[in-house]
């Protein structure tokens, strides 16, 4: 006979395994929703404006431009 402390639990073996097997196979899954949503996350590069200004828009970097003048808000 095994020494045990008092209130612990022997824990069944086949139970043991099923409950890996469960937590692998979500695991699993999480990990394939995680990439499904980095995926769906990627926006391909915008097209290029057709006829629009050149350099980089700069409402992207707070100013407006109204009649050649740039503004911040």
């Amino acid at each position: 006979m095994m020494n045990k402390a008092p209130g612990s639990v022997e824990l069944d073996p086949a139970f043991e395994a099923a409950r890996l097997a469960r937590i692998k196979a979500a695991a699993e899954r999480a990990g394939a929703e995680a990439q499904a949503r980095r995926q769906a996350a990627q926006s391909p590069a915008p097209e290029p404006e057709h006829q629009g200004r050149d350099g980089p828009e700069p409402v992207r970097y707070g100013d407006w431009e109204v009649r050649g003048l740039a503004t911040d808000f």
